[in-house]
């Protein structure tokens, strides 16, 4: 593991960083300004952690609309807690990553009923709650309860490994980096520093043609004094995702009804509801073909989708049929204007889409 490099901008850091943000914070739904914070606002350690959990692996502007219909519904973790987990799944459809919803669901059950809903305010305290690690503990705990945590995201893996020219590749460099930002953190404001530090890595240090001109920490980047901004972070080859094969069914009742299925709680996509399909797995293909149908019908192809996952990509083979809906086929029929508020993830979607093009 390389060593960080010494820099001039260390003592200053902070400083330099807070005062850009105060300035040019992003105006997020979650978020307590610099202005509001200045005039004794606090931040809301339940919109904190909602908004943490939402933005894992997802986009700020994905997870903005998402953000505003549960804090709509559910105001408190109390309100959550008491919400049934099928209106929860619901609401999430479409975020992806669907365990966090789980995850979700058990945390609300448990800061409510176990914590009189009341969240940790330590580090070691949040990480004890179901769906929260490192990364989430640290900036919990600092942006809701001003605890000087080292909060490191892609974002300021990017900005810090600029900052020290730091060689090591990304995952291998985390411990080094955690501890570079763990010493700039402030006691003053840590919520806000490394709300400021995300802000920098998604508005000015971003992965291509960073703004240095505009950066309040360019004076003292290695990265930028020597001229290999983009060569950082460095990272490894990137393994090629494999292809994983199945099959779905899209049975229509005349009405226009679509049947659908409730997914096994455990797994891919687990709770969700879905179409019948074959038995794919992350590991292994399903089978494919009108032989994987779940029950006889006049089956048509209608197409095949992709959809990729962290590690895998699926295709599926779309077979629509139209039945009577009088035989017992397991699962429940979802009316033509409802289809939309089932807790369908994208990839069912997809599937949908292929079946009614004129629909989705």
């Amino acid at each position: 593991m390389s060593s960080a490099k010494p820099s001039p901008i260390s003592a200053s850091l902070a400083p330099a960083l807070l005062a850009w943000y105060d300035r040019h914070a992003r105006t997020l739904p979650w978020r307590v300004s610099p202005e509001d914070r200045e005039h004794g606002v606090v931040a809301d350690p339940y919109r904190v952690w909602l908004s943490e959990i939402m933005l894992q692996q997802t986009t700020v502007q994905a997870v903005k609309s998402y953000f505003d219909v549960f804090v709509t519904r559910w105001p408190t973790v109390n309100d959550l807690a008491a919400a049934e987990t099928e209106d929860v799944m619901k609401a999430w459809a479409g975020l992806g990553y669907y365990s966090r919803a789980r995850n979700l669901k058990k945390c609300a059950d448990y800061v409510a009923t176990e914590l009189g809903g009341a969240f940790p305010e330590t580090e070691e305290g949040l990480r004890a709650l179901p769906g929260i690690g490192p990364y989430t503990a640290a900036a919990i705990a600092a942006i809701a309860f001003d605890v000087p945590a080292a909060v490191v995201d892609g974002n300021i893996e990017r900005v810090f490994t600029r900052l020290f020219e730091i060689e090591t590749p990304v995952p291998t460099a985390k411990p080094e980096i955690t501890a570079l930002v763990g010493a700039a953190t402030p006691d003053d404001r840590p919520g806000d520093f490394a709300q400021a530090l995300m802000d920098l890595g998604a508005t000015i240090c971003t992965p291509k043609r960073p703004v240095c001109a505009l950066c309040p920490l360019d004076e003292g980047c290695a990265a930028r004094t020597s001229g290999r901004q983009e060569a950082f972070p460095v990272k490894l080859p990137k393994k090629a995702k494999p292809v994983r094969k199945g099959a779905a069914f899209v049975a229509e009742r005349g009405d226009g009804a679509v049947l659908l299925v409730k997914r096994p709680d455990k797994g891919l996509l687990g709770g969700m509801s879905g179409l019948p399909t074959s038995n794919w797995t992350v590991r292994a293909d399903g089978e494919t073909g009108i032989r994987a149908a779940p029950f006889e019908a006049h089956w048509r192809q209608t197409g095949v989708i992709s959809h990729v996952f962290t590690h895998f990509e699926l295709r599926l083979e779309v077979f629509h049929a139209v039945v009577t809906g009088e035989d017992d086929y397991g699962g429940w029929w979802s009316a033509s204007d409802s289809l939309a508020a089932e807790a369908l993830p994208t990839v069912m979607k997809k599937a949908l889409a292929s079946a009614f093009p004129d629909r989705f």
